[in-house]
């Protein structure tokens, strides 16, 4: 019986969006790709999402690798990326359906040390039964580990616990792990309507 609702937070909650962020500061396309594959695709992001660097430390290291043209563009999207973490159209209303039914609600997502400036567009950390941010514990998706530490901490029974994400490896990784999963659609009356059947 599922007690526990367990949420990515990247296009389940908020819209990760990097191309709203190369539109708002590149003026090529040329330009987009470059600070695409660099910042938004290079080893820093993991490496951010990971705790191995701060956010405040990606420019610097990835600056090595784009043309000086480009500084001023990528210096830009590198301390400015959060702008896209808007809240997608339902999630809110979702996340309070769900506490207001009587689950347990839970954050479980990859995500640098800037998670906790931008998450509060959603609902305030305390809305929430837990945090789990993969760069406070050293640690990411779909690691099997990441999920058992997860339970762990919040005294959880995997079997009571549905984890939502986007990605399907990762809904794997929990799966292996012992919770149920979802791959995350945009559909969140879908889930309504499992929780309720």
């Amino acid at each position: 019986m599922i007690k526990n609702i367990v949420l990515d937070m990247g296009n389940v909650l908020l819209d990760f969006n990097p191309d709203a962020v190369l539109d708002e500061f590149c003026s090529s396309e040329e330009e987009k790709d470059v600070i695409r594959k660099e910042l938004f695709e290079g080893p820093e992001w993991m490496m951010g999402d990971r705790g191995d660097i701060k956010d405040s430390d990606r420019f610097d290291l990835v600056k090595v690798r784009v043309p000086e043209k480009y500084h001023e563009a990528l210096k830009n999207c590198a301390y400015k990326w959060d702008l896209c973490m808007k809240p997608l159209p339902g999630a809110r209303e979702f996340c309070e359906t769900v506490k207001e039914r009587g689950f347990g609600i839970y954050v479980l997502s990859n995500a640098s040390d800037l998670f906790y400036k931008y998450f509060p567009n959603l609902l305030p950390l305390d809305f929430f039964d837990g945090i789990f941010v993969s760069s406070d514990y050293k640690m990411l998706k779909p690691d099997e580990e990441i999920y058992r530490t997860f339970l762990e901490k919040y005294g959880l029974n995997a079997g009571d616990c549905l984890f939502i994400d986007d990605r399907k490896e990762n809904v794997l990784g929990a799966e292996n792990a012992g919770l149920n999963g979802w791959v995350f659609d945009g559909d969140y009356e879908q889930i309504i309507r499992r929780l309720t059947d």
